[in-house]
């Protein structure tokens, strides 16, 4: 990965555009993703989508982190990571406004794809931005980039169908989150022009070095396992709650719910992870509320809607934890990249399993308390690599230990 020189970014003008543009473009990586769900009807309608055609839609953003995720690191380390992430917010951009004018599902669906590559390997590069700029205030820059990545998850849930008027104009809907993303791609224009290659090689770790560490695959299995819960929360939430008595409005709210619980923790937890060198108490502690949460879902879905919806949203909190995790089990920027790069392609892998899961044990059961079942089991070796991940190490120093060993 190429590095700009350190003292270019040493002025605090300097550090604040970075800042700005870092939660610039956290804001917009959630958008692409969960902004069809909304008016997935009312699209599937006016582009006449088929039943599989409408499951690849809404399997393309795993699809995207897995394969685009994947390259990030690696585009990063020969262009540089503030055009790589330039780049990123370009296609994001293009994908968004190009989609809402697509004549027909094929256009659509490549153009989606387009915008959640984009998605895919800013949301890889962001670790490493962080480790790179602010070496020294890891927690506190990931706690405020996490929180805007909830603002936009949130806005997206909730604002996606009054911008389309009730999803009559579902274009214009889509269509308008390509104006922050064009907004967020402003202070990179300025940013890209400090991409230079330093005097010195830099060593960087690969992705298939990554692969090599027990390390790495703890990171990608405890992060695969957080996505299976939070697709599956936002992927049926809303229908566990209409099946239980609520309207489609209602149930949408408790949802906006769950997401809008992990703005202000997000701004608080990885900033106290970052201090403790075992956070293994926080990590677990927000784990916990998965189970607890479900087992009133069982018991009462419409009385304990509310409670359940809030204590589901302190559990999804493990998303920054393990993103904050990202920049701590790292030496080096390049080390970063690499293992978010692992990290979250291997996840969101398994995390296809989630939602997927949840709709067969659904509809072979007809109602709820399976699923609830399956999700607290998941909890169990999430608990167990939450443990594990929790403790001091870094995945170049297990690379050093790996190469030292005879063969």
């Amino acid at each position: 990965m190429s590095l700009p020189s350190p003292s270019r970014w040493s002025r605090p003008g300097a550090r604040l555009l970075l800042l700005a543009g870092l939660l610039l473009l956290a804001v917009n990586l959630r958008p692409a993703a969960v902004s069809v769900g909304p008016v997935l009807a009312e699209v599937r309608s006016g582009l006449s989508l088929s039943a599989s055609e409408a499951g690849l839609l809404t399997s393309l953003p795993v699809l995207a982190f897995a394969a685009f995720g994947a390259a990030a690191p690696a585009v990063a380390r020969r262009v540089g990571v503030h055009r790589t992430t330039m780049m990123a917010l370009l296609a994001l951009v293009t994908g968004l406004a190009g989609r809402a004018f697509a004549p027909g599902e094929a256009t659509f669906l490549v153009l989606s794809m387009l915008a959640l590559s984009g998605m895919a390997m800013a949301n890889v590069l962001l670790p490493s931005l962080v480790k790179l700029h602010f070496p020294d205030r890891i927690g506190r820059v990931t706690a405020l980039y996490t929180g805007a990545l909830s603002v936009g998850l949130t806005a997206a849930l909730m604002l996606t169908v009054p911008l389309a008027r009730g999803g009559e104009e579902w274009r214009w809907g889509l269509g308008a989150w390509a104006v922050p993303a064009l907004l967020a791609a402003v202070p990179w224009l300025w940013l890209v022009a400090h991409d230079r290659r330093p005097d010195q090689p830099v060593h960087d770790v690969t992705l298939g070095q990554v692969a090599r560490t027990r390390l790495g695959w703890a990171m990608a299995l405890f992060f695969g396992l957080q996505s299976m819960q939070a697709y599956a929360i936002f992927g049926w939430f809303a229908q566990l709650w209409r099946d239980a008595g609520y309207s489609p409005t209602a149930a949408g709210v408790l949802v906006g719910i769950v997401a809008a619980t992990s703005i202000p923790l997000s701004l608080w937890l990885p900033r106290v992870v970052a201090r403790q060198e075992h956070p293994r108490g926080v990590l677990l502690a927000v784990i916990a509320c998965y189970p607890l949460a479900y087992v009133a879902l069982i018991l009462a879905p419409h009385d304990l809607a509310l409670p359940a919806a809030v204590v589901v949203g302190v559990g999804t909190c493990t998303f920054p934890l393990i993103l904050t995790l990202i920049g701590l089990r790292a030496r080096t920027p390049g080390g970063t990249a690499a293992l978010s790069g692992f990290t979250q392609s291997a996840g969101y892998l398994l995390a296809a399993l989630g939602p997927f899961s949840v709709g067969v044990l659904h509809d072979a059961t007809d109602g709820w308390t399976v699923p609830l079942l399956f999700l607290i089991a998941l909890t169990v070796p999430q608990l167990l690599l939450g443990s594990y991940v929790s403790r001091p190490a870094a995945v170049e120093d297990q690379l050093h230990r790996a190469s030292r060993e005879p063969v």
